[in-house]
């Protein structure tokens, strides 16, 4: 059933219509031949999977150690498992600050002779890091 108002909107959604289609100009459209146009040859025949793959010729480790020069230098393996014990895997709700924290506070308690604080803090951090935070 319609009312005298719905009948309206109706004719005025119509005739809207019919004006718009009016003020349109009229586009051009050129014949297309594909004789006239060259062949473009792809330099790159890699597939679409193999081009969206990350780049890894060239790259190296994102941290990179400095030579030691102390002699008889390994890091303990109850170092690394304290380490470990509470790695950071980049969910929302972790705080990447307070891991950063920890982990200088873990790390400023060790002390080799000729080896800098920093070499060792670029040896663990990895060992720190799991999951989304890791790639």
């Amino acid at each position: 059933m319609r009312t005298r108002s719905s009948s309206n909107l109706i004719a005025e959604s119509s005739t809207t219509l019919k004006r718009r289609n009016r003020r349109r100009s009229k586009q051009r459209v050129e014949p297309f031949s594909l004789e006239e146009s060259p062949v473009v040859m792809m330099a790159d025949q890699r597939t679409m999977a193999e081009l969206l793959q990350a780049p890894i010729e060239g790259y190296r480790d994102a941290i990179v150690i400095p030579a030691i020069l102390a002699e008889n230098f390994e890091l303990k393996h109850g170092l690394l498992n304290l380490v470990t014990s509470k790695q950071f895997y980049g969910f929302e709700k972790e705080d990447p600050h307070a891991h950063i924290r920890w982990f200088n506070k873990i790390t400023f308690t060790i002390k080799y002779k000729d080896v800098p604080n920093s070499s060792i803090k670029l040896m663990l951090f990895p060992f720190s890091i799991e999951g989304a935070a890791r790639i």
